[in-house]
């Protein structure tokens, strides 16, 4: 299987990712007033997202190679189960996240990504500022990894040209 893997020439999207924003990548996320705790929070989800999913280190804008200027966009939560009472007992997040990134080549790509994130909640409850926060993480990974995967597209489509 390995032979059949390395003789088509695979390479897993991460990878492809990898190579498209090098080794040094510098984030910025804007911290909006209006919703400054889940920007913040979008903020540690990208540079954990780049640690973690891609192994890019997450360095100082002099030292990078590639700039990520995200910003949260939307962020909206829809009732998705009743119980047999009527009342909510799951919700989905929805957040949009929208990702300028600069590439050493100057480059520039305008992304706008969506991540959404099922969660239940208890019966006649409100959500709590935990689950909340949970949530906008969550979906915010979700989105990340849908940029993950563009960035893979662009890559692939530039070894190939």
């Amino acid at each position: 299987m390995a032979l059949v893997f390395t003789g088509c020439g695979y390479k897993p999207t991460s990878q492809i990712a990898q190579d498209v924003l090098g080794d040094r990548v510098y984030v910025e996320v804007a911290i909006t007033i209006q919703d400054a705790q889940n920007s913040v929070l979008v903020k540690d989800a990208v540079k954990e997202a780049m640690i973690s999913r891609l192994g890019r280190d997450v360095v100082s804008r002099s030292q990078a190679q590639t700039l990520i200027f995200a910003k949260l966009g939307a962020v909206s939560f829809s009732p998705t189960i009743y119980d047999k009472d009527g009342y909510v007992i799951a919700y989905k997040a929805r957040t949009n996240l929208r990702l300028r990134t600069v590439y050493e080549s100057g480059k520039e790509d305008n992304i706008l990504v969506s991540g959404e994130y099922d969660f239940t909640i208890e019966p006649n409850s409100v959500i709590s500022d935990t689950k909340r926060f949970e949530a906008i993480k969550n979906a915010s990974y979700e989105a990340l990894d849908e940029y993950i995967a563009l960035l893979a597209i662009r890559g692939f489509h530039e070894h190939n040209e």
